[in-house]
Order: C-alpha cells, then sequence, then structure tokens
C-alpha cells in the first residue's frame, strides 16, 4: 500500500482539485525532457515540464503477481525538444519513463506513480505512439545460456576477448564519397580484407550525425560500407567516422580471422534437431536402413 506524502495527501484532503500529472522522460544519453497536462509550465528543481496538451498516456494495466503490464504514450510533435529525426534515429529507444502526482500549487516530484521503458515508437505525420514496459518486462528476458552452434558472446566482450581497440579490427577514417544516406567509401578502409567490417559498428564523430551509430550490412571491395539503416540526418564527404570488425558468430570465423577459438562460445559440433530423424545409409558403420533413435 502506498502512503501519500504529507503535503500532497493534504492538498486532497482540502477538497479543492490542484493535481496534475507529470511525465518525466530520461533517454540514455542523459537528456531529459518533462511534460505535465497541467495548463501551464511548471519548474521543478532543475527540470522545466512543458505544458503540452497533445501529450497523453493511455490506461495502464496493472495487477498482482509479477506479470508485465503495459501501456502507450501518444501525442504530436509540438514540442521544439522532441524532434522527429531524434525518434527515428533512435535516441528515444529504451528511455526511462517517471509518471509523478503533482500539486501544480507546490510542485515537488515526491509521489512517484509509475516507472516504465519505452518500447517500440511509431510515427505517421506529426504524431507518435510510444509504447511502454513495466519493469516486470525484464523479467520476461531469456536468462542463462543457449546451447547453439554460433556464439553467443558479443564480439570484443570480456567473455569474448578480442580487442576492438587497435587496428586492424578497428579504423577511424573519413567519408571519401556517399548517398548521403545509406553507406559510405573511405580509403582508410581500402586495404581491409574485404567483410571484415560486415555486422561491425560504424561510429560518427564529425559532421551531422556527430555521436550517432550504425551497423554495417555489408563490408565490400574498394572500402565501401554498406548500412543496415538508412541514416536520419544527411552524411556529407569529409565528415569522420570509427569503425570496428563485425562477427558472424561462426567457429570459422572466430578461428580464422580472429585468432580466437579458446574463446569461442558456441557448441559447432552439438547435432542439429533434425538429427533424430536422420536415417543411416547403407556402409556406415553397422546400421542397416534402420532409424538412429526411436
Amino acid at each position: 500500500m502506498r502512503t501519500l506524502p504529507p503535503a500532497l495527501a493534504a492538498a486532497l484532503d482540502s477538497g479543492v482539485t490542484t493535481l496534475c500529472r507529470c511525465w518525466l522522460l530520461t533517454r540514455k544519453d542523459g537528456f531529459e525532457l518533462g511534460i505535465t497536462d497541467h495548463d501551464s509550465d511548471l519548474m521543478i528543481g532543475t527540470t522545466l515540464f512543458e505544458a503540452n496538451g497533445g501529450f497523453d498516456a493511455s490506461a495502464i494495466e496493472a495487477g498482482a503477481g509479477l506479470a508485465p503490464s503495459g501501456g502507450e504514450i501518444k501525442g504530436t510533435l509540438t514540442s521544439d525538444r522532441i524532434v522527429a529525426e531524434d525518434i527515428e534515429a533512435g535516441l528515444y529507444d529504451g528511455a526511462v519513463l517517471r509518471s509523478y502526482l503533482v500539486d501544480w500549487q507546490a510542485p515537488t516530484l515526491d509521489f512517484l506513480v509509475d516507472s516504465a521503458t519505452l518500447g517500440e515508437i511509431r510515427r505517421a505525420d506529426r504524431h507518435f505512439v510510444a509504447e511502454t514496459r513495466s519493469a516486470f518486462q525484464a523479467l520476461d528476458q531469456e536468462q542463462g545460456r543457449l546451447y547453439t552452434a554460433a556464439c553467443n558472446a558479443e564480439l570484443g566482450d570480456a567473455r569474448c576477448g578480442v580487442d576492438l581497440s587497435t587496428p586492424p579490427f578497428a579504423i577511424t577514417g573519413v567519408v571519401l564519397t556517399t548517398d548521403g544516406r545509406n553507406g559510405l567509401t573511405a580509403s582508410a578502409v581500402e586495404n581491409a580484407v574485404t567483410g571484415l567490417f560486415s555486422r561491425g559498428i560504424v561510429t560518427f564523430t564529425g559532421g551531422a550525425n556527430a555521436g550517432m551509430s550504425v551497423i554495417v550490412k555489408d563490408h565490400r571491395a574498394g572500402g565501401e560500407l554498406v548500412f543496415w539503416q538508412g541514416l536520419v540526418r544527411p552524411l556529407a564527404p569529409g565528415d569522420t567516422f570509427s569503425v570496428t570488425a563485425g562477427c558472424d558468430k561462426r567457429f570459422s570465423t572466430c578461428r580464422d580471422r580472429f585468432v580466437n577459438a579458446a574463446n569461442f562460445r558456441g557448441f559447432p559440433f552439438i547435432p542439429a534437431p533434425e538429427f533424430v530423424l536422420t536415417y543411416a545409409r547403407p556402409g556406415e558403420g553397422r546400421h542397416r536402413g534402420r532409424p538412429l533413435v526411436r
């Protein structure tokens, strides 16, 4: 059972409605955005909660137990701080949304109603709809290690052990040519083994996309990098970037390209599920065409 802060409880007991809802959205990069359904802006601490009539939250599911709950927030892109390009670039993916009940006559963030993370965000025209996921959603995530033929470590992490901070697995360069959205060529990548940066990550250090990262779909001969997803902001010759190698999670790649077979975190010789339906062929051992497993 929740206990109301004394000031908020007194406001409710007064019989006069002076309450509003405030939402504090915190992105992964630390940027904070405050929005309120009050009819004027509120300054709470050092955060401005902007009155935005186009912002609304749906009913939030709640119940006993550990089942995850969810809802939606929807609104219009009327705030100068909510930019469509930032939504498309994924800056709001995984952001934390906290909802507070506030007395606008004496506003403080001392009664947290709900906390959720943003999931899928859809945008159409000047509107957006964002799925919200409760903290219990983390309990639905896959835990533990799976027995799979492919490696389940991320290239460069502690379990993998490959150093991605120096060449040839990390390169900095300057964009030589580009279509402005889907890929680039750079002389710094020309001498790299073709395919080394496929599934790798390009991080832009200069230009309109500075600070943004994108996954490489294909690393082709001639220093060409093709992206999985087109950039939101225009890419231009002269923009600077860094790129790290990628991995297809196969044992042969780990062994031959990265000389890292000892740290391979998969099971390349585990039989596939269809192995139980395999029939022996004549001449193979002592089997006579019978099923291997009954």
